[in-house]
């Protein structure tokens, strides 16, 4: 079991880390904060750079904290957080599946991300080699992944979307 969280941890924490370094740094083929934050400001989070910086450091720092198994489920809650304002956002109005632009992606990160922040980093984590365990009862797991989907519930509301000219006597 320990293996297998430490494999899963890794997956998803990596995979996330590099999409929060395409944000901050440009790596990957990434467009860094700029380019990025132009995408932000035309899904309607103005000004762009803050809101395309602020993800890339929630997708960053949860990536690398879940792949570490450091601060139990802070990680895993930062990740699902990213994932429903993605999945919402930008995928949610294209339906289902990836193939056409859908939220299947966002589901299966977020789901990933919960069953880690439940389970817990397991043997081979940092957690476990200091001994931290102040986050891992499952009051404690629950609450900071509500908190997160409230976060993620919040920044979506805050969203300016650009309304579409009208043009005279349509």
């Amino acid at each position: 079991m320990a293996f297998g969280l430490l494999i899963a941890r890794l997956v998803i924490g990596l995979a996330m880390a590099g999409h929060g370094a395409q944000k901050l740094f440009g790596w990957f083929g990434g467009y860094g904060p700029t380019g990025t934050g132009g995408f932000f400001a035309n899904l309607g989070w103005r000004p762009g750079v803050p809101f395309a910086v602020a993800a890339g450091l929630a997708e960053f720092g949860g990536g690398v904290l879940t792949a570490l198994g450091l601060l139990g489920p802070v990680g895993p809650a930062l990740v699902i957080m990213v994932m429903i304002v993605a999945g919402i956002a930008v995928h949610g109005a294209k339906g289902f599946w990836q193939a056409n632009g859908g939220y299947e992606l966002n589901a299966v990160y977020a789901a990933g991300a919960l069953v880690l922040a439940l389970a817990g980093p397991g043997a081979y984590s940092i957690d476990a080699v200091v001994g931290f365990s102040a986050l891992s009862d499952p009051l404690r797991v629950w609450v900071t992944v509500a908190i997160a989907v409230v976060l993620a519930l919040a920044n979506v509301a805050v969203r300016r979307p650009v309304q579409a000219a009208s043009t005279p006597g349509a």
